[in-house]
């Protein structure tokens, strides 16, 4: 049969590289062509920042990109597929709400999937259209971003291990690299992204915080003074894949005295992404279809959380000045759910990878600087929205 890996997965990328290529040349020019007068557009930084602005006049807007897992299954016909159709729908979302922002919020690839050493390859690929797009966007890890190769029990059957064949370290695209099935770490999925994307405002983190590594926090600046804050959004890394599914005791410590000291008296409010939810989420979870406050459209399965619970709800729900958490994990699941005071909140399963075949969307947020507010919806990869709900005001 040949290197099926090869002939498949290559091919796939090629033409999605295409695609990008396409996108880039053709929307891109247009917009820079009119750049000043398209809403929300953002002129390509040169120098890495922690500050974003709200538009004069208007929202900040913020779309949520949740469990794309591109490159799973990626020595099959459908992996590449999968990763097509998730392309599809994150433009579809973007082309509709023309966010300010996007926040890649974990699993953002299946590493457990992909052979080649360096699995940047198909985090290029899930970042390509906001970068087509010219939209800057930040992101963090979840479990499968990092997980060691998992070799699929069907390669030891009668029908034995497929020739597979991983692109040579002079191939032409971008990651090509010999097969390593290892994994590629937090650390360097990370040092990559920021090397190859002036429109990324991830961070590393501290290093004291290791082996959790997307730990940081950014200024949303009010549109008429970039000094000062309107909101402030924290990432956070909730484990998994190399290490436990856990924001540790140091993570709490880090945020504890990173609030304390450029949000002292709680004034500015804050928001709150990480991947795997806590387990405060299991106690607000819905239950016998008695949803309380709940809002949402996706009931349909129970809460998946961290392994423990080290402090970190205790210290949020202390803070008068946070607002609302932001998590995925859970593919069948995206209502949002009050929780003492404040919100506990599912993004939308965006990518065709993973498990489920619930319909694909992602969670859009709309923050107003005066008075202040954040607003919330589902919007779909058909196009429609629901679940409006108000998280702040």
């Amino acid at each position: 049969m040949g290197c099926f890996l090869t002939h498949l997965t290559i091919l796939s990328i090629a033409a999605l590289s295409s695609f990008f290529h396409f996108i880039s040349s053709v929307e891109l020019n247009d917009q820079q062509a009119s750049l000043r007068e398209l809403p929300g557009a953002v002129a390509l930084r040169t120098m890495p920042g922690d500050r974003l602005q709200v538009p004069q006049g208007a929202p900040f807007k913020i779309a949520l990109f949740a469990d794309l897992h591109f490159g799973e299954d990626a020595w099959t016909g459908w992996g590449p597929r999968q990763d097509e159709s998730s392309v599809k729908v994150m433009s579809t979302i973007l082309d509709k709400e023309h966010p300010d922002f996007v926040v890649y919020l974990g699993d953002v690839i299946t590493a457990n999937n992909i052979p080649i050493k360096n699995a940047s390859l198909y985090w290029d690929q899930a970042v390509s259209p906001t970068r087509a797009r010219n939209i800057p966007w930040a992101s963090l890890f979840g479990n499968h971003d990092d997980a060691p190769f998992e070799w699929p029990m069907e390669w030891f059957s009668p029908a034995g291990i497929p020739q597979v064949c991983c692109p040579a370290s002079n191939a032409s695209f971008s990651g090509g690299e010999d097969c390593s099935f290892k994994g590629t770490p937090r650390l360097e999925l990370m040092k990559n992204e920021l090397a190859h994307n002036t429109l990324s405002y991830s961070r590393s983190g501290p290093h004291n915080l290791w082996p959790s590594i997307s730990n940081y926090v950014l200024q949303l600046s009010s549109s008429s003074d970039p000094e000062s804050a309107v909101a402030f959004m924290y990432f956070l890394d909730s484990g998994g894949g190399s290490y436990p599914e856990v924001i540790s005791s140091a993570q709490v410590e880090w945020f504890d005295r990173k609030s304390q000291e450029i949000n002292p008296d709680s004034r500015v409010p804050e928001i709150v992404f990480w991947h795997i939810p806590s387990q405060a989420y299991k106690k607000v979870a819905p239950r016998f279809y008695v949803r309380r406050n709940c809002v949402g459209s996706l009931f349909m399965e129970n809460v998946a959380p961290q392994e423990a619970e080290m402090g970190i709800m205790k210290l949020l729900e202390k803070r008068p000045s946070v607002k609302a958490v932001f998590v995925g994990h859970n593919h069948g699941l995206d209502w949002c759910c009050p929780s003492k005071k404040l919100w506990l909140c599912f993004a939308r399963h965006t990518g065709y990878g993973g498990y489920g075949n619930w319909p694909r969307g992602a969670r859009i947020l709309e923050i107003t600087q005066q008075p202040f507010s954040i607003k919330s919806w589902i919007r779909m990869e058909d196009g429609h929205s629901h679940s409006e709900v108000l998280l702040s005001s």
